[in-house]
């Protein structure tokens, strides 16, 4: 449902937009490309480009991130390299970095975790909106030492305006209108930034409603005819953002609110859908240019009210509540023999619950403190990046959600110390080549989630126990005990090689990663299948179905995962070409691949497969087009119980027309998706035998920007 005062906001900050200042766009690359020599990377205190880090960074901005938006952040970054999306019908895509997800990936928005439950469960949306973003930084491989154990695959920041950080005077922003065929969804939004003397102010919302999406092929993989819809994928969701900041030469102060609502369905139960609900509290505050050792304080803080419920029907099913406070403390000091860099301290608190009849995780406090340290030094041609972090974490679980599966559990505080380091260096060859190494050590204490699940999950069709409990089997019948052992924490060894080469033709990266994992949590498909209270095997529930002819989804039948640890051993590439052919037309190439492996034999679940991508652009005057096909692999190298995911080719294509009104630059563009209208299922998903991607959509849209 659209809330009154989101349309009013809308529709004023669309007003406003005739009155502001022009933006013009920069000429010597084309539109959508980044100048990656320029675009500082937020989420590092160390205020380094791509070009200057260690370990891989992609950011999106600008005309890029324009041509890849979407209504969910996984398939925002879904083409770009190392990063898949696990995808849950069109709103609910989490990112996955080099086959790592859930837990092990951080999503921050302005630097700060964005506090929802998608780490949770693959069918919870992460409560982040790209539309409105000024760009997305994407940090590969483990980013433990600014972010915590939760970061040790990787750091997805979205970076918007809603914390003013440079002065200006007069007004600037954009508004944006977009409409799909494939789900007659339309999408607006808009930002607007002003500013006089020492003052500056941020407004930002978004609208967007969709019907169900259309398929090129019957939702569920084992069913034949023709297309159709995808029953219970409609969306509704719109919200806003307020900040405002005083900024002189030597402070910062900013302070931020937002909101977002969304209610959407879950495709796999045609009558269950979720409404969700955030209010968050940011703030920053930068004290810059002191005398003596320390030269700058930095403070960010964030509180974040999330809840979310899942309806059946009518009928309020499960509540999910995650009430969040963290905060970041750090200085910056001066040179010590050669070295400069910024120490600080971290704190984070989580009381995060579940209640109803299907909530599968009990009502779980979690706390986590930590000191940390990054240094840099240049000698010569060479960038050396040191760093370290020591973390505790505290699980204080509530008991009273066993009481009624079995009286004699009592899970006790769970409390862990984790230690992460890195050492990296950046070797600047020439003007055009640069190579970068990095090793990085990190530990991972486990989720909640990971440690204590116990009940149905229908979104992803699972029932779930976690590391905390054992399913043991006696004569033919299988029962869930409290596990004698806790998991151990996650240890990872990963190391990075990446060769950059830049001139004004050419841009190319290449990196290649090893990462040794010890102790790795997956979850593991069981072959039991929950069904009428009991746990049974697939061949006893296959029996009862056809004994009595049909089963009841929504308890029955849902396939029994149990959370385990390995050794597993994670390696492969990213690569990326950009070349300027001519001054009018770019070539485009990627590709990426993950190797995912138990060193007891067997595979990692879900693991994305090999892709390829090639793009061609050609741009002329104020006319700017594209064609893109990226071309999805064969995953054959499947865990227990996985079944195999054929390839896929999509095919994309797009217009651009810019055009100067006086002090607006606007943006005409047309765009279509799955051009062949193919069937395409996505390996990563939880639910990929009944949810394929959408078919063929033709896309109109503008965007002005002043």
């Amino acid at each position: 449902m659209k809330s009154k005062k989101s349309r009013l906001l809308i529709a004023v900050l669309a007003a406003l937009a005739s009155n502001a200042q022009a933006q013009t766009h920069n000429n010597d690359i084309q539109k959508d490309e980044n100048d990656i020599e320029k675009i500082v990377i937020t989420a590092s205190p160390l205020n380094r480009t791509v070009l200057q880090s260690s370990t891989p960074v992609t950011i999106l901005s600008g005309e890029e991130l324009d041509q890849h938006q979407a209504a969910t952040l996984g398939e925002t970054l879904s083409s770009t390299p190392g990063v898949h999306g696990s995808y849950f019908g069109p709103v609910s895509s989490s990112p996955i970095i080099r086959g790592l997800d859930g837990p092990r990936i951080k999503v921050m928005q302005n630097g700060l975790d964005v506090s929802d439950a998608s780490r949770v469960g693959p069918d919870h949306q992460v409560a982040t909106e790209t539309s409105t973003a000024s760009q997305i930084e994407v940090l590969r491989g483990p980013a433990t030492l600014l972010y915590g154990s939760g970061a040790i695959g990787g750091v997805v920041n979205v970076v918007d305006n809603r914390l003013p950080a440079e002065r200006q005077e007069g007004f600037s922003g954009e508004a944006f209108a977009q409409y799909d065929n494939v789900a007659n969804a339309k999408t607006v939004s808009t930002d607007l930034n002003m500013g006089s003397g020492d003052f500056v102010f941020h407004v930002d919302g978004y609208n967007r409603d969709t019907d169900d999406y259309k398929i090129p092929v019957p939702a569920n993989i084992d069913e034949t005819g023709g297309s159709g819809e995808l029953a219970n994928s409609a969306i509704s969701a719109h919200g806003f953002n307020l900040g405002g900041g005083w900024i002189t030469d030597d402070t910062r102060v900013a302070l931020s609110y937002g909101s977002m609502d969304s209610e959407y369905g879950l495709p796999v139960e045609e009558d269950v859908y979720i409404k969700l609900q955030q209010d968050r509290y940011q703030g920053v505050v930068d004290w810059n240019n002191l005398s003596g050792p320390i030269e700058g304080v930095h403070f960010k803080a964030a509180y974040t009210d999330y809840e979310h419920t899942e309806f059946e029907g009518d009928e309020v099913g499960t509540s999910f509540k995650n009430e969040s406070v963290e905060s970041r403390l750090w200085a910056d000091h001066q040179l010590i023999n050669g070295w400069k860099g910024v120490i600080g301290l971290h704190y984070n608190y989580i009381d995060a619950s579940a209640l109803g009849e299907e909530a599968f995780t009990p009502p779980t406090k979690t706390d986590s403190i930590a000191a940390f340290l990054l240094e840099e030094r240049e000698t010569g041609d060479l960038l050396w990046q040191l760093g370290a972090r020591v973390e505790t974490l505290n699980h204080d679980v509530d008991n009273d959600f066993y009481s009624e599966l079995d009286s004699s559990i009592s899970i006790d505080d769970k409390r862990y110390t984790s230690l992460s380091g890195s050492a990296g260096v950046v070797w600047t060859i020439n003007d055009q080549n640069s190579l970068a190494f990095n090793y990085a050590y990190s530990q991972r204490a486990p989720s909640a989630s990971e440690m204590f699940s116990y009940g149905p999950h229908v979104g992803s069709q699972t029932y779930e126990i976690g590391g905390s409990f054992d399913i043991n089997e006696l004569d033919g019948v299988y029962s869930v005990s409290q596990s004698s052992q806790d998991l151990d924490k996650e240890v990872s060894n990963n190391v990075d090689l990446t060769y950059r080469y830049n001139t004004d033709r050419w841009n190319a990266t290449l990196s290649v990663f090893y990462n040794k994992v010890s102790d790795y949590i997956f979850e593991q498909r069981t072959g039991l299948v929950y069904s009428g209270g009991d746990l049974i095997t697939e061949a006893e529930f296959d029996a009862d179905v056809a004994l009595n002819g049909e089963s009841d989804e929504e308890i029955d039948g849902l396939s029994v995962i149990n959370f385990e640890q390995q050794d597993a051993t994670l390696y492969g590439f990213e690569a990326q070409v950009d070349l300027h052919l001519t001054e009018e037309l770019r070539w485009e190439l990627f590709s990426d691949y993950t190797r995912a492996k138990l060193d007891e034999g067997g595979n990692v679940p879900r693991i994305p497969p090999m892709r390829f991508g090639s793009s061609l652009h050609y741009e002329k005057g104020n006319w700017h087009g594209e064609v893109e096909v990226i071309r999805n692999s064969k995953q054959d190298d499947i865990a227990s119980y996985e079944t195999e995911t054929d390839g896929y080719t999509m095919v994309s294509s797009s217009v651009n027309y810019y055009l100067p009104l006086g002090n607006v630059d606007m943006t005409f563009y047309l765009q279509g998706q799955n051009l062949g209208d193919t069937e395409g299922r996505v390996h990563s998903s939880y639910v990929k035998d009944e949810v394929p991607l959408p078919g063929r959509s033709v896309s109109l849209g503008v965007r002005a920007r002043f």
